[in-house]
């Protein structure tokens, strides 16, 4: 029994090495077709890798058979804890999960010129850059916008020709 306990086990570590060795190298190739910046490969990256240790590690739980009432309990009030921490703070696991869907399909990128459209607060700019929490807008002026995630995803906007913010400078 326990011979096959440590063959599982070994098991589940190769999947895991290779499932996120695997996924690694999937989204820096994703991110190298939709041109996105090397770094954002790298959060995205390490998201995934998180869910498929937490993953491997419930296996190797249930192959040796850990109880999973402590660790259910405890697992649980953390749960609770960030819930509770989260719905203060709202914004930031929208952000993080709009990151996400930017990284994967999304029709702007960086050195893209675009006018977010929201009513009364219309902006202009040309996407600097990309992070986790907010996009940067480089406006006509140089001035630096940073413009949050989950914003971005839910208005309309327009992907403007490369010549049209420089035409607005020259005025």
């Amino acid at each position: 029994m326990n011979y096959y306990n440590w063959l599982f086990s070994a098991l589940v570590l190769v999947v895991y090495i290779v499932s996120s060795n695997g996924t690694s190298r999937l989204i820096r190739e994703l991110g190298i077709t939709k041109k996105a910046a090397p770094e954002r490969a790298v959060y995205i990256s390490k998201i995934f890798n998180i869910a498929i240790a937490g993953l491997s590690i419930f296996a190797l739980f249930f192959i040796w058979g850990i109880d999973y009432n402590g660790i259910l309990l405890f697992g649980s009030s953390l749960l609770a804890i960030t819930g509770v921490a989260l719905f203060a703070q709202w914004s930031i696991l929208s952000n993080l999960t709009a990151s996400v869907v930017i990284f994967f399909n999304y029709p702007a990128r960086i050195g893209d010129n675009i006018r977010i459209i929201d009513g009364e607060n219309t902006v202009e700019g040309t996407i600097v850059d990309i992070s986790m929490f907010q996009v940067l807008l480089e406006d006509g002026e140089g001035n630096t916008i940073n413009y949050p995630n989950n914003l971005l995803i839910q208005r309309p906007f327009v992907k403007l020709r490369k010549n049209t913010t420089s035409a607005k400078r020259e005025d």
